[in-house]
């Protein structure tokens, strides 16, 4: 058992599923009767679309606990299976698909099966999972690699950790930009979360990293972004009545992309072109104040060779040793002058990469990868026939597609407001409520 003044194990009553009415074991009656099933979920029954958030997968164990007194409970958030207070050091452990809690003196549960639910007793308070803090429930799985940590949390919540952290500014000249990221991160979002509360069959509807939004729940939040958001409550962008996707990204170096150009895949809609994000008056781009805006790097020879390699194992290719590079230039460009293929001839023949590929191969030495497609070949080093130094000079910072965050907030620092600003990044939608 868990043992001690911070936890308790609950009974739970075949009379009452809710957990409404749970004993404690070891607690005490009265930190017992402020957690109720009721006020631990005021926050998820408001009527707002939720959102679930893998926050981690493949964990052995997960650290959880609260700012202050919480429930976990087990059988999808129906029994109450103990009591915590704020703080508490507990961990949610695996042995193959059942679960427990541990605590540090080596109290535990017995296995259950999952999956576990941490629940705040309070809406004045928020649940942990670590360090970090988030609003929701936190719901623990085990899967066949290990545990799997999901955030379920009220849309207009989670966006108060995504806007944050995806446009990177709390500036207040920037509110309509503030405003666009939020509309355009809630249609983003509306795409991927239906209406109806179901758990996904995945178990999760986003995953709190760049793979979808960057999610950083309680600890990113900022009143400013939170304004922004309040002010744009429920509204999303629609083309043809419809919500639609609104990707974004960092700086566009003075021209969005297609999607075609930036991921090789999936269809170019009407309100996703290519267009000039060029202010009129200086001819320069919205978005030259950004610190990616222009950018330069280097490779030298084995970065170059690991380029090559990366690149052919991406494409199923097996060898140990690298091809030397005799010459690198461009192929071919696209529509908005990015560049789509990218021909490396090495002493083993020529290999041509494209848009989404180049990115991804030409990493620094630091492994991050290349900052944009939209960029020249500036210089070569040489050593007879080898290429063994290279730099490349370009501008933009992401793929390019949709708006542009510097963009929008350079649009805004001129005193754009937030339909105008949407509207030159998303040509032919409108701003309407989801619901």
């Amino acid at each position: 058992m868990l043992l001690g003044a911070t936890v308790g194990i609950a009974c739970w009553s075949r009379g009452n599923p809710s957990g409404g009415a749970v004993r404690s074991a070891s607690a005490s009656s009265a930190a017992a009767s402020t957690l109720t099933r009721d006020s631990a979920a005021g926050l998820l029954d408001t009527g707002d679309r939720i959102a679930w958030i893998a926050l981690a997968a493949r964990e052995r164990t997960v650290p959880v606990s609260a700012t202050g007194e919480f429930v976990v409970l087990e059988r999808g958030g129906r029994a109450v299976l103990a009591r915590g207070r704020a703080q508490a050091a507990w961990r949610v452990e695996r042995n193959g698909q059942t679960l427990r809690l541990a605590a540090d003196n080596g109290d535990a549960t017995p296995w259950r099966q999952g999956p576990l639910v941490v629940r705040a007793g309070s809406i004045r308070h928020v649940v942990q999972h670590g360090t970090k803090r988030y609003r929701g429930e936190l719901w623990i799985a085990a899967t066949d690699s290990g545990l799997l940590v999901v955030n379920r949390v009220p849309v207009e919540d989670y966006l108060r950790g995504v806007v944050p952290l995806e446009l990177g500014t709390r500036d207040a000249r920037d509110a309509a930009a503030l405003q666009a990221q939020a509309i355009a991160a809630r249609s983003y979002t509306y795409v991927r979360v239906p209406a109806d509360e179901r758990m996904p069959a995945s178990g999760y509807h986003m995953t709190a990293t760049v793979q979808h939004q960057v999610y950083g729940g309680v600890d990113a939040e900022h009143p400013v972004v939170d304004d922004a958001i309040g002010a744009t409550s429920g509204l999303v962008l629609r083309f043809n009545g419809r919500v639609v996707d609104g990707p974004y990204s960092s700086s566009c170096g003075g021209r969005t992309a297609t999607p075609s150009e930036a991921w090789g895949t999936g269809t170019n809609h009407e309100y996703l072109v290519s267009v000039s994000d060029v202010d009129p008056r200086t001819g320069r781009p919205w978005c030259d104040h950004s610190p990616r805006h222009a950018w330069s790097v280097e490779f030298d020879e084995p970065l170059l060779r690991q380029a090559v390699m990366r690149h052919l194992g991406a494409r199923g290719s097996s060898g140990s040793t690298a091809p030397s590079v005799q010459a690198v230039s461009v192929g071919r460009r696209s529509a908005s002058g990015r560049v789509a293929t990218l021909v490396v001839r090495t002493d083993r023949g020529s290999v041509t990469m494209t848009g989404p590929e180049i990115r991804s191969a030409l990493r620094d030495a630091r492994g991050a990868i290349l900052a944009s497609t939209y960029f020249e070949v500036d210089r070569e080093a040489r050593r007879g026939d080898r290429v063994t130094g290279l730099t490349l000079r370009g501008v933009g910072n992401g793929h390019g597609v949709g708006m542009c965050q510097w963009g929008a907030m350079g649009r805004a620092r001129a005193g754009q407001d937030v339909r105008t600003i949407l509207r030159a990044y998303y040509p032919g939608t409108v701003v309407g409520f989801a619901d």
